[in-house]
This record gives structure tokens, C-alpha cells and sequence, in this order.
């Protein structure tokens, strides 16, 4: 796993994917991993909202960007 950086990608649907769900990765040459792969960025998500949606909101205010 890539060290812990200040800033990185997100992306909520996989090319191929049928499903949608946040992935992550700290530099474009990485390849994307489910955002739960990355424990020390996961943000609880109340009841009523999409899973990992929370964490998507944590990681955008930190500079991290959307693909």
C-alpha cells in the first residue's frame, strides 16, 4: 500500500464497473482500491447516505480530487 499522502484521486465508478463505489489511489500510475482499503481516511456514513459518500466529502475538502 502507497504511503500516506496529503492529497490523491477519487473516482466512484471503475471503468468496466457495473456498480458504483469510491475508490481511491494517491497517484495516477497507482492502480484504484476500494476506499475501505484506506482505514485512515474512512469517515463514518450516517444511515440515510451512500457508503463511502462521507469519506468522498473528508477527502474533496483536503485537496483530494474526483476522476
Amino acid at each position: 500500500m502507497a504511503k500516506l499522502l496529503g492529497s490523491g484521486q477519487m473516482t466512484w465508478k471503475l471503468e468496466g464497473a457495473i456498480d458504483c463505489a469510491l475508490h481511491l489511489r494517491h497517484h495516477p500510475s497507482e492502480p484504484w482500491f476500494p476506499y475501505e482499503n484506506f482505514p485512515e481516511y474512512v469517515v463514518a456514513d450516517p444511515p440515510e447516505i451512500s457508503k463511502g459518500y462521507a469519506t468522498f466529502l473528508a477527502l474533496l475538502k483536503k485537496g483530494w480530487t474526483t476522476v
